[in-house]
């Protein structure tokens, strides 16, 4: 994307001494409940107010939002408080009626960023309007199709946007509802360092305890905002009660949170951190050449399967491995995932490395 320190427009525009807090309840279920969160807000960092309206679930049968009519409550709620408001939208129906609602922020879900049809139309249905579109990751760990969406609402004139980084889903077990892979919007940011970056810790969290924990590390890694679900009764809302917080939880957390500077101008500081990253770089060269010394033996390893006719794929030896290396670094301070995420790269690596056997 071409001249893309324009993104940060709108996000300049609050000017703020902190980072963008987005909150409000997971669904828009009275109007009473929204204009009463949205008091609660008010008076917090809070400068976005969200709520779902249109809330489709994985299967039918659950509530899945009350439809247009919550955007008027959203319209009460910002002419009552001063709060700008966002929602969810997944068509050009839902783009219509939110603009006809003086709806501030438009988010793309999910499970809408994944479809380039969809993201298309939604675009076009944007087209020759100023409204910020913040497009959330695709379900699946796929950075490509995620900037695809973004590059999708730019080419259609839409200057105003930014990310939220929701969390991909997993059919390993994890302590969170959706795994973070925080690799993936690093490199985001690497390529287009001025798109602006948000976090939504509650998706990823999935229980309201790890909340505050997923976004100081956010914070450490330089993110923009946070859009958070929150709902005066959490325990009773109508979706998502698991991973909501109070009004009063959130504006404590945004106070003990800390952010901390990109640089310093320190000279103990630098000449520390030099050192450190010297080692680093050399502990690197050196996993690099063990690397590439493991795949030559999975080379020799391929040749031999190849001369006996024997599989690639040796699902027993596998686990074999697994085990041994999650034994190994037990007491080590590195995560089980870690160790796995390591090893499945390895192991694929391996097998495209004996695939190439000639």
């Amino acid at each position: 994307m071409e001249n893309s320190t324009k993104l940060r427009g709108w996000l300049d525009n609050f000017d703020l001494n902190h980072p963008l807090v987005i909150a409000g309840p997971c669904s828009a279920e009275t109007e009473e409940q929204v204009l009463k969160i949205a008091h609660q807000l008010k008076n917090t960092d809070t400068s976005v107010l969200r709520a779902g309206i249109w809330k489709p679930r994985t299967r039918p049968g659950n509530f899945e939002g009350v439809g247009s009519l919550g955007l008027k409550w959203l319209q009460k709620a910002k002419e009552e408080t001063g709060l700008m408001t966002t929602t969810e939208v997944a068509n050009p129906i839902h783009v219509d009626l939110a603009l006809k609602h003086d709806v501030d922020i438009l988010w793309i879900g999910a499970r809408t960023t994944v479809s380039p049809f969809m993201i298309q139309e939604i675009a076009e249905a944007l087209k020759g309007t100023d409204k910020t579109v913040l497009v959330k990751n695709p379900v699946n760990p796929d950075l490509a199709l995620w900037l695809g969406a973004v590059e999708r609402f730019y080419k259609q004139g839409i200057e105003n946007l930014g990310v939220i980084h929701r969390g991909f889903s997993t059919y390993d077990s994890s302590e969170y509802r959706n795994i973070p892979e925080w690799q993936i919007p690093i490199d985001l940011q690497n390529e287009f360092p001025d798109l602006p970056l948000i976090l939504d810790p509650s998706h990823i969290a999935g229980r309201r305890d790890l909340i505050f924990e997923l976004c100081q590390t956010a914070l450490d890694l330089n993110y923009d905002g946070l859009m958070v679900e929150t709902h005066y009764d959490p325990d009773n809302a109508w979706s998502d009660a698991k991973q909501q917080i109070t009004p009063e939880t959130l504006d404590k957390y945004t106070i003990d949170l800390k952010v901390k500077n990109k640089v310093s101008s320190n000279e103990d500081f630098n000449y520390q951190l030099k050192k450190l990253r010297t080692k680093i770089d050399k502990i690197d060269e050196n996993l690099v050449d063990l690397l590439v010394k493991r795949m030559q033996v999975a080379d020799d390893i391929g040749k031999v399967k190849k001369e006996h006719n024997v599989s690639i794929l040796q699902p027993e030896r596998w686990k074999q491995i697994l085990e041994r290396m999650i034994s190994l670094s037990e007491g080590s301070g590195l995560q089980k995932d870690f160790i796995l995420n390591v090893y499945k790269a390895i192991h694929q690596e391996s097998i495209a490395h004996q695939k190439n056997i000639k």
